[in-house]
């Protein structure tokens, strides 16, 4: 991907696709779209996946919960995609283990009973099935479980990811298939005929202030927790849809777990599920669900957030993590559908949503990340249907997603002893995955400030000096990255 020459794409050229929004959802119309041999555009006001795509718990799952609330469509679903997604990226999906510690014989049985309804849905043989484990085994397995009363419990898997790299495969997959996507571009308004439909988009490159006006056939908004913004553009009188929840996650080291398996609480006080998960030699402790008013793209943890997080897991652990054990916070938004009816957010439904304007336009709210390509496929299929063009079958079931790290070195020396990130892999992030500032780098092509948020701030200066001599740029420069960065990494602290 190479951002100045899709800048160029942009002129005298009718898209089929104009697709605003750069997360998960927006990634998977754009390749289930240019894999049809469709002409798209994809326009982000920030990086790709800068928003909740990038925050999320790192599991490729059906949604144990779902089950007690009988969503099993939805787990159905979500199960299929996790296989098709296993087998499609198989360098960035595995298989995880998780225990449910049990402390009596009635909700071993229960969980039980649940767990093999889960395998049943699943239908497939990728995943180990769930199993009933004593004590002894549950300690081996997790050998920092509280063992006072424990009487084993139940073991199942799940997928596993790196959420913000899938992104940018996904978008370097799209790319090899035409598709031209573009970051830090902003969409302004839409372009309207005198029918009132929309054929096109006002867009502003944030890099250079330049203003590009585009058209296309369909467009199709992909804005996540920030759709209601992109709707009222189109009509000042519409009416909110999405609800925005917080989540946050804690990053602890490995020794909280000391083994390969995460732990799931499957019930806690305010009704959710917890996890504590093994990711990239870490630990994540998740997750929260808190209604908020208005989004926005880099939310800040609460610190009643962070103490139930902490209090709760503390109960199944014999080594307990403290805030002064915590290496970084990460916090997401949940683009969730509004419901008519009085409640809370974690009682809304993690479905999507198509929804067609009188202008033409095509919103896609809800979901969750596991179902990105039926979301993008569904999107697709409904618009082609609409449009004076032949349909044509999507091809993202079976369609691989390009390893965008295959050709680089990993085993030059890091800059970190805490995690891996090189100058080659720094030199790679901006060549060919369109890395503009630090936060690009260090946030989502890596995952260093996800990890250690110290860790970080201390190799900021290393990483931003490589960038600078590839980009050409000055110590203004260099000066200004670090201001920005440092003021990001405190939404990282506690």
């Amino acid at each position: 991907m190479n951002r100045s020459s899709n800048l160029k794409l942009l002129n005298n050229k009718i898209f089929d696709f104009i697709i605003i929004g750069g997360g998960a959802t927006g990634l998977g119309c754009a390749l289930d779209a240019s894999s049809r041999g469709c002409s798209v555009l994809l326009v982000e006001k920030h990086d790709f996946c800068k928003g909740t795509s990038s925050r999320s718990t790192k599991l490729i799952h059906g949604g144990v919960r779902y089950l007690e609330k009988g969503q099993f469509s939805l787990v159905y679903q979500a199960l299929k995609e996790r296989d098709i997604l296993y087998q499609n990226a198989s360098h960035l999906v595995n298989e995880v283990g998780f225990l449910i510690p049990t402390y009596n014989i009635f909700y071993k049985i229960y969980y039980w009973l649940g767990l093999k309804l889960y395998d049943l849905i699943s239908g497939n043989k990728i995943f180990n099935k769930s199993k009933m484990i004593g004590k002894k085994e549950a300690i081996f397995l997790v050998p920092n479980i509280e063992r006072d009363k424990l009487n084993g419990g139940i073991v199942y898997y799940d997928g596993q990811f790196n959420d913000s790299r899938m992104g940018l495969d996904i978008a370097l997959t799209a790319s090899d298939n035409n598709a031209v996507l573009i970051n830090y571009m902003s969409f302004e308004s839409f372009i309207k005929n005198k029918k009132n439909n929309i054929i096109g988009v006002n867009t502003t490159d944030i890099l250079t202030g330049n203003v590009y006006k585009v058209f296309g056939q369909k467009i199709i908004n992909c804005t996540g927790v920030f759709s209601d913004s992109i709707l009222r553009k189109d009509s000042f009188n519409s009416k909110p849809l999405i609800k925005p929840s917080q989540g946050i996650h804690l990053v602890v080291e490995k020794k909280f777990l000391k083994g390969d398996f995460g732990i799931l609480v499957p019930k806690t006080s305010d009704g959710r599920i917890l996890f504590a998960v093994p990711w990239l030699g870490h630990v994540l402790l998740g997750t929260t669900e808190t209604d908020i008013d208005k989004p926005v793209i880099d939310p800040s943890p609460k610190k009643i957030e962070i103490d139930f997080i902490l209090n709760t897991i503390n109960k199944y652990m014999e080594i307990k993590p403290k805030k002064s054990d915590v290496k970084s916070v990460f916090v997401g938004l949940r683009p969730l559908i509004s419901s008519n009816k009085k409640g809370k957010s974690k009682d809304l439904s993690r479905t999507h949503k198509i929804i067609i304007s009188s202008s033409g336009l095509v919103s896609v709210v809800g979901g969750k990340w596991t179902n990105y390509r039926i979301m993008g496929k569904e999107v697709i299929d409904l618009s082609l249907k609409k449009m004076d063009q032949k349909f044509v079958k999507s091809k993202t079931e079976t369609l691989k997603i390009k390893n965008g790290l295959s050709k680089v070195d990993l085993k030059e020396k890091s800059l970190s002893k805490n995690f891996y990130l090189s100058k080659s892999q720094i030199i790679h992030f901006v060549r060919n995955e369109m890395a503009i500032n630090i936060d690009d780098i260090m946030s989502r092509r890596s995952r260093c400030l996800f990890l250690s948020s110290e860790e970080s701030e201390m190799i900021a200066p290393k990483v931003v000096k490589i960038m600078s001599e590839e980009l050409s740029k000055n110590q203004d420069w260099i000066d200004e990255q670090l201001i920005r960065f440092n003021k990001l990494i405190k939404l990282y602290k506690i």
